[in-house]
């Protein structure tokens, strides 16, 4: 959710927790966020709760009257890695299914929402050597949740948008011990439904500093950076387009591997900083992969 203007009129735009106009939610990937597994079929379940009572203006200052925003999503996805080998890679699809609740309390605002979200379909290439991980990935977002111009609170963001990913892990040492990651998304959005607005492209990345222990454990410090990079465009804007949007995040994760239900889970903490025309808040994040 972004673009709170100086007037106060918030008008807002919720769909994926982090609540950029782009689709995906910041903070969703994180320690070896650019690797993916083996052939198979996985289920990633993703528990995203996202909280926040700052809102920045494009100075970087505090927006009165405060708010108060809360939202929560369960997205499973599911994910297949085919055997077949293309360009020397794995080849994989999935698709992510978010439902999410959004709790909005601002001036006479106060609303809560909950229902389908935007869906995902994407496709990927993962190469894998003995020191790297590195993927390629295109996908879409499909308008499929409520999305309403003059709505306070919205689900979906009533645009279609094109993401574009790349990223890799390096392995510091041969057993694979100690490991960095990035993983980096360009978002490209379409116009909004009902109302001519565009809104500008989204370049974000996400990294991972991590040591695996004994095998089961994971454990290190992740962070999210996003930047708006064109402007919104449209004759509807009555802003600023100038004005692009900015963020940061970091905080600690750990996971676990439990082997008799062949099964990981994550928990993640990211606070976020230094916010420019944005919310400032903190996302918590509870994962788990069945391994089929």
């Amino acid at each position: 959710m972004k673009r709170y203007f100086l007037s106060c009129l918030f008008f807002i735009l919720s769909q994926d927790l982090v609540f950029a106009d782009g689709h995906y939610p910041d903070g969703a990937e994180g320690l070896k966020g650019a690797s993916l597994p083996p052939p198979g079929t996985y289920l990633k379940w993703y528990n995203m709760f996202y909280t926040s009572d700052t809102t920045r203006d494009q100075n970087g200052n505090i927006i009165n009257p405060a708010q108060n925003l809360q939202s929560f999503a369960t997205v499973p996805r599911f994910v297949w890695i085919s055997k077949q080998k293309f360009l020397g890679a794995d080849y994989g699809i999935n698709s992510a299914i978010p439902l999410l609740e959004v709790n909005l309390k601002t001036g006479d605002i106060n609303q809560t929402k909950f229902s389908l979200g935007d869906i995902l379909i994407e496709q990927m290439l993962a190469w894998h050597t003995k020191s790297w991980d590195i993927v390629t990935a295109t996908g879409l977002w499909l308008p499929a949740g409520n999305f309403d111009p003059n709505a306070s609170v919205n689900i979906g963001k009533g645009f279609w948008t094109g993401m574009y990913t790349f990223g890799a892990t390096y392995y510091f040492d041969q057993k694979k011990t100690w490991h960095l990651s990035s993983l980096s998304r360009y978002q490209n959005n379409s116009r909004k439904s009902g109302i001519d607005i565009r809104p500008g492209s989204d370049f974000l990345v996400e990294w991972g500093l991590g040591r695996t222990i004994n095998q089961n454990w994971n454990v290190g410090v992740t962070a999210y950076t996003h930047w708006q990079v064109t402007n919104d465009t449209g004759s509807a804007i009555n802003y600023d387009a100038n004005v692009h949007t900015r963020y940061y995040a970091m905080g600690p994760e750990v996971n676990y591997f439990y082997q008799p239900a062949q099964t990981i889970f994550a928990l993640r903490y990211q606070k976020e900083f230094a916010a420019v025309n944005h919310t400032e808040g903190q996302n918590i994040t509870f994962s788990f992969v069945v391994i089929f």
